[in-house]
């Protein structure tokens, strides 16, 4: 049986959606400690609230416990096809695992850089420039807002340093083009992550069980568990979001020692790949080729403390 064509059901290049304005960066905007303070508070109560917990620390030291049972990870296993019962039972224990196949169908998959320019070159996007790696998870860290035709052009250019990144966007007029099986019984709306090799995500970890999708070239992910985070020098975003300046590609055990006991273990993830990552899993991921990724976080408990609770 052939397979759909992916550019047919695509709105005529006559018909782009027309660049706009980005809306300001919520962290840039000018307000007071208190009024900083207060913000902070509500989004912790928020959070709690998604996430069907009492308190996102409570739920983070009790992923760090769950976690600290686990056996020790030497190499992601690769598995088939999953369908949602499989997957949440094998995600129940904890631990990160690719699936094959699960995107290779996805009309975005099969599309190329020509096509997305040709229908989507007008899109309004928001890049990460400069040295968006030492700044990753500072509030005002550099970003430029272009079309996303400019960026292509920009990040398809054979400069030195540093390529800008196109990270953790909400690009709506892709998601019917990729077809997101229900794992989670809440699931944010799907991100995508555009650029060309040497696009770096440092080190982190989220406190949200997440489901990434590799559409286009190979990308390169280190994790860590969640209890190693004692030896990666964990710095604060966010509640459920932490920065580690360590560098698993570039190990500089001078500066942070502790690091040689970081149980760190590498994969590749594939064009068509899913990679799960459990909730408080640490994790880089650099691009190798150029690279199309799109991922999605669960909203809600956990799936490890599930199976950490249960008798």
């Amino acid at each position: 049986m052939s397979q759909p064509d992916p550019v047919s059901s695509l709105p005529a290049p006559s018909a782009r959606t027309a660049a706009r304005a980005l809306p300001p960066r919520p962290d840039l905007l000018p307000m007071s400690p208190e009024e900083a303070a207060a913000r902070e508070a509500a989004r912790d109560r928020r959070d709690a609230q998604v996430r069907g917990v009492a308190s996102v620390q409570e739920m983070r030291q009790a992923i760090r416990q769950a976690s600290a049972v686990l056996p020790a990870v030497h190499e992601i296993p690769r598995l088939g096809p999953q369908k949602t019962a499989a997957f949440r039972a094998r995600a129940r224990a904890g631990l990160p695992f690719i699936m094959t196949g699960m995107a290779s169908r996805w009309p975005l998959s099969a599309m190329s850089v020509e096509t997305l320019r040709e229908h989507f070159g007008q899109l309004p996007v928001r890049a990460r420039v400069g040295d968006y790696i030492n700044t990753a998870f500072a509030p005002d860290r550099a970003m430029q807002d272009m079309t996303l035709v400019a960026y292509l052009e920009r990040a398809m250019a054979d400069e030195s340093g540093l390529p800008p990144y196109l990270g953790n966007l909400e690009l709506r007029n892709l998601n019917r083009l990729c077809h997101w099986p229900n794992f989670f019984e809440k699931m944010g709306p799907p991100r995508f992550w555009l650029g060309p090799a040497g696009c770096i995500t440092p080190l982190h970890c989220d406190y949200d069980d997440n489901v990434f999708a590799q559409l286009w070239g190979k990308k390169r992910v280190w994790l860590a568990p969640p209890h190693h985070d004692q030896y990666l020098y964990p710095k604060q975003a966010n509640a459920i979001l932490f920065g580690s300046p360590f560098d698993p590609d570039h190990p500089d055990l001078e500066r942070f020692p502790l690091a040689r006991q970081a149980a760190l273990v590498c994969c590749e993830v594939q064009p068509g790949e899913m990679l799960y990552i459990p909730a408080g899993w640490y994790h880089q991921v650099s691009s190798l080729t150029f690279s199309l990724s799109s991922n999605r976080w669960a909203r809600g408990r956990p799936l490890v403390l599930d199976a950490a609770e249960s008798p």
